[in-house]
């Protein structure tokens, strides 16, 4: 009986042993896969899609045999509460990356960000066609008629959305990309109004919107914006047309081919400010910073005219004789 003891207990013992043992080498193994750098051939970038957990981003990094074992760090995230936050996003992995940096990384929303820039003067059909072209985008609108549609939009999408360099993350759509440029138009928007020049012919903001998407159109000249608003200012308060080529280019559309003729002059559309009095019915572009402080604060000089020199720049002119003469040296060889 005593021997059978014995041996059940030497048994035991060595049942144990192994058991540490093994248990032991476990543990060992789980620290240096924690501590064992990831096995990637130059820089990785891993795209986390909104959603996602933790359990489905490291079996993704097994397969691919970047990491040794799944299971050993989402043990150690969820006992030691690092990475179990997971954001979504582009993570850049480097070489010398472990698996605590790495749970940390996807922790930390250190995430790869990306650039769009929308530019002063372009339509909200360029913008968003921009804007689509990009494949870090997510796309959820179908047209400018859906984008007004969804953002409950008042007045037409046309120039309601800020020209600036937007910073985002793969995944976000285009619908909330174009919310924060319209947020921050209407923003820019008020702060132009609020201090705008007073005995301005605006009946609101969106008349001073208006003008600023001319400007913006007609002189890509930072120093002639406010000259450029000023005659337009000045021909609304005379009651004179405001006569400006970029509002009958945008009424023709598609229909326009490049080539201004003077039969497109005369075609009458909403847009064209040759045959309707007034400022057009939209704006005409997205205007930036710069275009709405000068539809704020235009230039009060007397100039009612100005013609293209051919540099890019214009000459101003006060009255129609002077206009004519300027017309015959810069757009007709001096003739």
């Amino acid at each position: 009986m005593k021997s059978a003891i014995r041996t059940s207990l030497i048994i035991l013992g060595l049942l144990v042993l192994f058991v540490s043992a093994a248990l032991g080498a476990r543990v060992w193994l789980h620290y240096q896969y924690l501590e064992q750098p990831l096995k990637l051939d130059g820089d990785y970038v891993l795209n986390v899609p909104q959603g996602s957990n933790l359990t489905r981003v490291l079996a993704q990094l097994e397969r691919e045999g970047i990491i040794p074992s799944a299971l050993d760090l989402r043990l150690y995230a969820r006992f030691n509460q690092d990475g179990t936050a997971l954001q979504a996003g582009e993570y850049l992995l480097q070489s010398g990356l472990d698996g605590r940096a790495l749970l940390r990384k996807l922790a930390s929303g250190e995430v790869i960000l990306h650039q769009l820039r929308l530019l002063e003067g372009w339509t909200i059909a360029q913008a968003l066609a921009e804007i689509h072209s990009n494949p870090a985008i997510t796309p959820l609108l179908r047209d400018v008629a859906d984008l007004r549609e969804r953002l409950h939009l008042e007045q037409d999408a046309e120039g309601l959305f800020f020209p600036d360099t937007y910073t985002f993350v793969r995944g976000t759509s285009d619908l909330d990309l174009l919310k924060q440029a319209h947020e921050l138009m209407s923003q820019e928007l008020a702060r132009a109004w609020a201090e705008h020049d007073a005995g301005l012919p605006y009946v609101n903001a969106y008349d001073l919107l208006i003008m600023a998407s001319i400007i913006e159109k007609e002189t890509a000249v930072a120093d002639e914006r406010p000259l450029i608003a000023g005659v337009f200012v000045r021909r609304l308060q005379q009651g004179m047309r405001l006569q400006t080529d970029p509002t009958v280019i945008y009424g023709l559309g598609a229909a326009f081919d490049g080539n201004l003729t003077r039969a497109n002059l005369q075609s009458d559309t909403p847009w064209n400010t040759y045959t309707r009095d007034g400022l057009p019915p939209t704006p005409i572009a997205l205007p930036g910073r710069a275009a709405l402080l000068a539809a704020a604060h235009p230039d009060d000089s007397s100039a009612l005219y100005f013609v293209a020199k051919g540099d890019g720049s214009h000459y101003f002119s006060a009255n129609l004789r002077e206009h004519n003469a300027a017309v015959r040296r810069y757009q007709q060889g001096g003739q």
